[in-house]
């Protein structure tokens, strides 16, 4: 009985030497994708900043302005746009961002634009209706489609097929800290400038400053769903990392604590054949 205990736990502590080579090799794997996911967030950020200024400078300018992406209309759907991750073993990423957007669409007329593997597969199970699952990947998805889809939700938002639109991701906050939230998208928040005097410059707009408004709009919202995107990138890849090195220790634990066990079931062993021995003489 003691070779054959002594063979198991030999072969569950190879086991275990595996899986940590494996979760070794993931956490590099993320660490290197996590760089260039924070090198596209830096990247990303001064684009929306820009256009961010941009809008509440020309909705500030002149008190009598007006346009339809500040108002809500009197009836339509709810949208969330929802980014997960395509692939699991990245901690609570996937789930906590799935249970935030699904506890804040509950009990209202709400549609969901999925972008993930995962958000398609849980927003599936719970019947929720889907505009396109034409997102389903999210590492394949790209600036040019974050503007295509920012290009329509204006377009659906003015028709009035939609009231409010959502976009929930994950905030890259630091290695250690990934925080899900939901941001309003559309109607467009008018904020009050601090300094009065500055907003009052002489602007001229080729054409209206509706016009230019309602043409800039599509381009922030863009901009706002790409760095969304890139968020979400960086916090999936700083939770798998953390995660692999979790389970990088735990094997490591496990290991030891085995090794300790193989040596005690091979001592009890020895023991046992050397006072069989001293029996049988």
């Amino acid at each position: 009985m003691a070779g054959v205990s002594t063979k198991e736990i030999k072969n569950r502590i190879r086991s275990m030497e595996s899986t940590k080579q494996i979760t070794k090799a993931m956490e590099m794997v993320a660490a290197s994708k996590l760089r260039r996911a924070q090198a596209q967030v830096l990247r990303s950020r001064p684009y929306f900043e820009i256009l961010s200024a941009t809008i509440q400078t020309i909705a500030c300018s002149d008190r009598s302005f007006s346009s339809p992406y500040l108002k809500e209309p009197p009836e339509g759907k709810t949208l969330y746009l929802v980014i997960a991750g395509d692939r699991g073993l990245a901690g609570g990423y996937n789930s906590n961002i799935l249970k935030l957007a699904y506890g804040d669409m509950e009990g209202k007329n709400a549609e969901v634009l999925p972008i993930g593997k995962k958000a398609v597969d849980f927003f599936r199970g719970k019947d929720v209706p889907m505009v396109t699952q034409r997102y389903a990947e999210a590492a394949s998805m790209g600036i040019g489609d974050c503007f295509s889809v920012a290009k329509q939700l204006s377009k659906s938002f003015l028709e009035g097929k939609y009231s409010r639109v959502f976009v929930a991701y994950t905030s890259f906050a630091s290695l250690l800290s990934q925080v899900p939230r939901t941001m309003r998208l559309l109607p467009l928040e008018k904020r009050q400038e601090p300094d009065r005097e500055k907003s009052r410059c002489d602007t001229i707009y080729e054409g209206s400053s509706e016009e230019v408004f309602a043409a800039i709009v599509p381009e922030y919202l863009g901009g706002v769903l790409y760095g969304a995107l890139c968020e979400s990138r960086a916090a999936e890849q700083a939770a798998r990392r953390a995660a692999m090195d979790s389970a990088t220790q735990n094997a490591e634990e496990m290991i030891a604590d085995l090794s300790l066990k193989f040596n005690r079931a091979r001592q009890a062993a020895i023991t046992q054949e050397i006072t069989e021995i001293v029996a049988g003489s």
